[in-house]
């Protein structure tokens, strides 16, 4: 197929272990709905190829079969399927019920333990990823580019380095590099893979295989979801043992921030919010912090400053620092909510310090939609305390809603939100708060610099609407990937 411009369009295998709605543990399972579609309208032909999890055959009940794929010594036959997502891309199901069709998760049974098999699971995946951009391919249409995303598809980049017969460009995503997919001992064997893959130059990590390490080290290009982030996984602590290679790495490493999906996250269309608003109407947001209140029984007071919290209850997202702020906020006074689940410890220090302030403080262990973004159009400012944060989401839905965020300066969250420092707030730019240090006493000034602000009703609202100015659409990202995949296509027909 040929743009307005004349030229081919670039052809991309964009290889995933999750795609929303029909297979999604987190934000990954988001990025691969938006961005494939976000790259189809710019222009690529993309196509995504993913497990056929039980959850996603179901979805695909009559899907056609385009190719069968060979059984191998160590892995038995499989079949692709081919269906649209529900953003228009043409997806390939890689149907094996032997490694996909489970009761449990995605990667974990129903009792929440890994998959003894995940090695095998994932690098199937991979080596059908390579198989597809092979000399000989498939099915009728070859990859220019093959972008896998995290540990999951670390191993496509590796079986196409030892493939003969033929090379094609390769980008591995880091969406949070905590997770490494390491297994016990040399796998090469077991996976398909020759004996000179398993060294320090290739997949050994300490002595075992690591997909992560695989596809930092092979791909030909490496992103991340911030350039923040991008730079601070080059070091420890969030460089988790693999700073080096990375640091080594730095001339190939890109961070793109992610984007948001601008239509289910908008305050004038939100069929969620008990009132929509606008940057042009946001007195009408009160209506909706009443909502919030009454919806988790706080005192339906105005005068003080609402903060919102969506989250999983992790030490990562700190979830300790918001348990140990809760009984400042009465004297400041302000108000907290907290919706989320996670860790059992820090589920139950919530809990605990909402029974001890139960007028400034409310909290639901759930996750539920609905609730997600009413809290995001009810409060007054949103925390995100998080140690790290490769990219985050919500403080991104946060401006777009006119709830200035408070944030750690770290990764995507440094990225996306402009400080209300003096000369920010003078130039009209400021559009939320940072701090510095991920410490209860850090966290506790930024809201109390936050409060002051807050009652500060013309500067506050100018606050509001800057952040709302942000352009957080996908449009933006996906051109910085596009113009990634031309590089290094260009470079290989070169």
């Amino acid at each position: 197929m040929v743009t307005a411009s004349g030229d081919e369009r670039l052809r991309v295998l964009f290889v995933t272990p999750e795609c929303a709605p029909l297979a999604k543990t987190g934000g990954l399972g988001d990025v691969a709905e938006a961005l494939p579609a976000a790259l189809t309208a710019a222009g690529a032909d993309v196509r995504i190829l993913i497990p056929a999890y039980r959850t996603v055959i179901e979805h695909a009940q009559g899907a056609p079969q385009v190719a069968r794929i060979e059984a191998t010594p160590h892995f038995s036959a499989a079949a692709l399927r081919e269906i649209r997502s529900p953003a228009g891309v043409p997806m390939y199901l890689l149907d094996s019920p032997e490694l996909y069709d489970r009761d449990g998760g995605l990667y974990q049974d129903a009792a929440g333990t890994d998959y003894p098999d995940n090695a095998r699971r994932f690098a199937r995946l991979g080596q059908v990823a390579a198989r597809l951009a092979q000399a000989e391919p498939l099915i009728d249409w070859q990859p220019q580019i093959v972008h896998g995303n995290d540990w999951q598809c670390g191993l496509g980049p590796a079986y196409l380095r030892y493939s003969h017969r033929r090379r094609v460009p390769t980008v591995t995503t880091v969406h949070n590099l905590a997770f490494q997919g390491v297994f016990h001992g040399n796998l090469c064997a077991a996976l398909e893979l020759p004996d000179e893959a398993f060294g320090i130059d290739g997949v050994e990590y300490y002595g075992d295989t690591s997909f992560l390490k695989a596809g930092l080290f092979y791909a030909d290009a490496l992103t991340t979801v911030s350039q923040t982030y991008a730079r601070e996984i080059q070091r420890e602590p969030l460089g988790f043992g693999l700073h080096g290679l990375l640091a080594a790495r730095a001339g190939v490493l890109h961070g793109i921030l992610n984007g948001i999906d601008t239509v289910a996250w908008n305050p004038a269309t939100d069929r969620f919010l008990a009132r929509r608003y606008d940057a042009g109407s946001l007195a009408e947001k009160a209506v909706n912090k009443r909502a919030l209140q009454r919806r988790m029984h706080l005192p339906e007071l105005s005068d003080v400053p609402l903060f919102g919290v969506v989250s999983r209850l992790t030490h990562q997202k700190g979830s300790d620092l918001l348990a140990a702020l809760a009984p400042s906020l009465a004297a400041l006074p302000a108000q907290l909510v907290v919706q989320g689940r996670g860790d059992r410890a820090y589920e139950r220090a919530l809990v605990d310090a909402a029974r001890a302030v139960p007028r400034s403080v409310a909290v639901e262990i759930v996750f539920d939609e609905a609730l997600a973004h009413l809290i995001e159009g009810g409060a007054d400012a949103f925390l995100m305390p998080s140690r790290f944060e490769p990219c985050g989401l919500n403080q991104m839905y946060s401006q777009r809603y006119g709830t200035p965020p408070i944030a750690h300066r770290t990764g995507g969250l440094a990225d996306s939100i402009v400080d209300a420092t003096p000369a920010a707030l003078a130039d009209g730019t400021a559009s939320g708060f940072l701090f510095d240090d991920p410490a209860l006493d850090a966290l506790r000034a930024a809201v109390a610099r936050a409060a002051v602000l807050y009652h500060d009703s013309r500067r506050w609202r100018q606050l509001q609407q800057a952040g709302m100015r942000m352009d957080f659409g996908w449009s933006a990202s996906a051109a910085r990937y596009l113009s990634l995949y031309r590089t290094l296509a260009g470079a290989e027909a070169a």
